[in-house]
C-alpha cells in the first residue's frame, strides 16, 4: 500500500524564493541599463546647465564692456568732465602751446620822391629786410570746446589755432639793402620805418590762413596727445573702452565731424 507523501511547507518558501531569484536575475541587465541611462541624462543635464551659464557670464561680460566703452563718459558727460579738469591740465595763462614755424621773410619798402610840382623826379628809395622769424602758436584752454564719444572714438572739436603775438625776431640775422638815388639824402630814414613795422607786419602774416594751414597737422597731433594723456589719467583709455581720438579745430569745416548731442548707447 503506497503511501502519498506529506505536505511540507518549506518545499513551497523554497519555490517561491527561487522563482523571485530568477526574476531578479533577468532584470538586473534591464535595471542596470536604466541606471547608465539616467546617469548618463543627469550627466548631459548637468553639462548643458554649465555650459549656458557659461554662455550666459560671456554675453554678460560682453555687454558689460560695450556698456563699458567710455564708462563714465557719454556724450552729454564727457564735455563738462573735460572742461572741469582744464584748470589742473593748462600751463601759464591757460595756453597750449601746439607747434612753432621757422621762416625767414622779406620785407621791401619803395619809397619815390618829386619836387616843383611832382614834374621833377628825386628818384626812389628801395630799402629791404630779410629776417629770420619764429611763429609759435597755441589755444586758449578756456575757450569752447566739444568732447563725444562713440564706439570708441573720443570726437573732439577743439578751439581755433592762433599765433603767439608778436613773433619772434632773430635780430642778430637781419640783412639789410638800400638802393637810393644820389638827390635822395633820407635813405635810413626809410629804412628806420621798414624795420619799425616789422612787428605788425609779421603779426598780420602769421595770422594769414596759409602760414596756419603749415602747422595745422601738427597741431592736430599735439591736441591728440593731450585729450588721450586727459583720458588715460581719468582712466579711460584702452581695450574695451576709448581707443582713437579724432580732432577738428573750430575754424575747419565739421561738416564730417558728427558730434553727437545725446548719450552714447
Amino acid at each position: 500500500m503506497s503511501s502519498k507523501p506529506r505536505y511540507n511547507p518549506l518545499m513551497r518558501i523554497d519555490s517561491e524564493s527561487n522563482a523571485w531569484i530568477e526574476a531578479l536575475r533577468l532584470a538586473r541587465w534591464p535595471a542596470v541599463i536604466i541606471a547608465i541611462l539616467v546617469a548618463g541624462w543627469l550627466i548631459i543635464h548637468s553639462a548643458l546647465r554649465i555650459g549656458s551659464e557659461t554662455a550666459l557670464e560671456v554675453v554678460d561680460r560682453t555687454a558689460e564692456a560695450v556698456k563699458g566703452l567710455g564708462a563714465g563718459f557719454t556724450s552729454m558727460t564727457i564735455t563738462e568732465t573735460f572742461t572741469a579738469a582744464i584748470p589742473t591740465l593748462g600751463t601759464e595763462g591757460m595756453l597750449l602751446e601746439l607747434a612753432q614755424l621757422e621762416a625767414t621773410e622779406t620785407f621791401e619798402r619803395r619809397d619815390e620822391k618829386r619836387a616843383f610840382y611832382d614834374l621833377v623826379p628825386l628818384g626812389t628809395t628801395v630799402s629791404e629786410i630779410r629776417v629770420p622769424v619764429t611763429y609759435r602758436y597755441h589755444l586758449r584752454l578756456d575757450d569752447q570746446w566739444k568732447l563725444s564719444v562713440r564706439d570708441g572714438v573720443c570726437r573732439v572739436q577743439a578751439p581755433s589755432i592762433q599765433p603767439t603775438l608778436p613773433p619772434a625776431i632773430h635780430t642778430d640775422g637781419m640783412e639789410k639793402r638800400i638802393e637810393g638815388s644820389w638827390l635822395r639824402f633820407d635813405e635810413h630814414d626809410v629804412m628806420d620805418d621798414l624795420e619799425q613795422s616789422l612787428s605788425l607786419r609779421l603779426s598780420a602774416r602769421a595770422k594769414s590762413p596759409r602760414r596756419i594751414d603749415l602747422v595745422r597737422e601738427i597741431c592736430r597731433t599735439r591736441v591728440t596727445d593731450f585729450v588721450r594723456s586727459w583720458l588715460l589719467a581719468e582712466a579711460q583709455w584702452g581695450q574695451g573702452q576709448i581707443v582713437a581720438v579724432e580732432v577738428v579745430f573750430a575754424d575747419e569745416d565739421t561738416g564730417n565731424l558728427e558730434m553727437a548731442d545725446t548719450p552714447n548707447g
